[in-house]
């Protein structure tokens, strides 16, 4: 193949996971030295995470000043960087399948952290942090979550959570609710829903493990916007995490056992007529892009990742066809608005600013930089001050616009900021400026 090729648009090869070879650390190594040679020579991602200063860093310093140069047991530190935001496949390089050199960085990284994992596992600390829905059943027990929230704002504790498990003493720690999304909804029939262009008009809401135990009131907002918009919504009868965190740790079994409980609860959904939707961007991404990658030949994983929705690429699909109600009754002003990796990547278009922008008097300032969280990232102890470096350019923009509010569509994201500006102030989640607007 030739290489304009390189001017069509980014394609994935599917993830051959189940194959022996695929763990084939001789091979993988001889990958990893191709794709860092290519990236040496390039060097267009430096801004966008740890992982390319880290490599570059490393050749720089080597005897040759070349890949060569390089230690294999080094290639780690590059893998270990890497949180999989997608945004240097998807935004920045110019080698990506069609082109001949066939470069896909980020599940090059997940094939590395799956062969780590596979041969050595992970910490104990990893694990748990990982474990999502384990850690919001417990932390959501009512006198526990009052407990384990008092905690993580006691410096004291914080120090010795730090010195014992590993996560940073200055990093934000989600908060806990013990009355999750899915026991504050009432479920709707789908009665009076109105199709509109590929939608069906009713929404069965994937309540996702942080919007369930962590962020259970932006769900309820969502939900709020949705019904305003006269848009029956229901949820999944049952759930597990979409696994999303533990795909970033290479523990694709776990990834597969989380996929035979969603798909199945969700397929049956889309039979009867439901969109499906998630509040959160990386839950999304992980239905519409990793899963198909992983389960290709599975046709029920592709009929949801046909039927599954960002919120705002829902609302403004219907507003194209002129179902979205616009009569809005407030103002939110000037956002600050950063963009997430993870709903950027899924080349939908920035439909979050777009709906913003018909609320009358409203300034959007989108900043598309990464806040550099990933969920696990920013929390453990050696990455957290590279979290906050990565964060530094968007909490500076923020700044700069003094804006009246300032709003991601990752919850974590928006937390990561204000971590970053200090000044006590808090996020408000995109889907709650547009609740704000419609006064309701």
């Amino acid at each position: 193949m030739s290489r304009e090729g390189s001017l069509e648009a980014p394609t994935r090869h599917n993830l051959d996971w189940t194959n022996p070879e695929f763990y084939n650390e001789d091979k993988l190594f001889d990958e990893l030295e191709r794709v860092f040679d290519i990236c040496h020579g390039c060097r267009r991602c430096v801004s966008l995470c740890e992982s390319f200063p880290t490599l570059f860093d490393l050749v720089d310093e080597s005897d040759t000043m070349e890949v060569d140069g390089v230690k294999k047991a080094d290639y780690w530190k590059v893998v270990d960087q890497c949180y999989l935001c997608d945004l240097c496949f998807l935004t920045k390089c110019p080698y990506v399948p069609p082109h001949e050199w066939d470069l896909d960085f980020p599940h090059l990284m997940l094939q590395a952290k799956a062969v780590k994992f596979k041969k050595e596992g992970a910490s104990f600390r990893d694990k748990t942090l990982s474990s999502t829905d384990t850690l919001g059943k417990f932390a959501g027990i009512p006198v526990v979550a009052g407990v384990v929230n008092t905690m993580n704002n006691n410096g004291a504790f914080r120090s010795v959570l730090e010195s014992t498990f590993g996560v940073h003493k200055n990093a934000t720690l989600p908060k806990f609710h013990s009355k999750p999304l899915r026991k504050r909804i009432a479920a709707d029939d789908g009665a009076g829903a109105e199709p509109a262009g590929p939608t069906t008009g009713k929404v069965a809401l994937f309540a996702t493990c942080y919007g369930n135990k962590n962020d259970p009131q932006s769900g309820e907002d969502l939900v709020a916007v949705l019904r305003h918009n006269n848009i029956p919504v229901t949820l999944a009868d049952k759930e597990k995490c979409c696994g999303m965190p533990k795909l970033e740790l290479g523990d694709l079994e776990s990834v597969a056992a989380a996929k035979e409980v969603n798909i199945p609860a969700l397929a049956k959904l889309v039979d009867e007529g439901w969109d499906i939707m998630a509040p959160v961007p990386s839950c999304v991404l992980m239905f519409k892009q990793e899963l198909p990658l992983m389960f290709p030949n599975d046709p029920d994983v592709a009929k949801v990742r046909d039927a599954m929705y960002d919120p705002f690429e829902y609302l403004m699909l219907r507003h194209k066809h002129g179902k979205l109600n616009t009569d809005f009754n407030g103002e939110v002003g000037v956002v600050a608005y950063h963009a997430a990796c993870h709903q950027r990547v899924q080349r939908i278009g920035p439909k979050t600013r777009e709906f913003l922008e018909l609320i009358p008097n409203t300034k959007v300032d989108m900043i598309e930089r990464c806040s550099g969280h990933d969920g696990t990232y920013a929390v453990k102890k050696e990455f957290h001050e590279n979290s906050m470096k990565i964060a530094r350019p968007v909490v500076n923009r923020v700044k700069k616009a003094e804006p009246n509010y300032y709003s991601s569509d990752c919850a974590m994201a928006g937390h990561q900021i204000a971590n970053g500006l200090g000044d006590g102030s808090e996020p408000k989640h995109p889907i709650t400026l547009a609740r704000i607007a419609y006064g309701i």
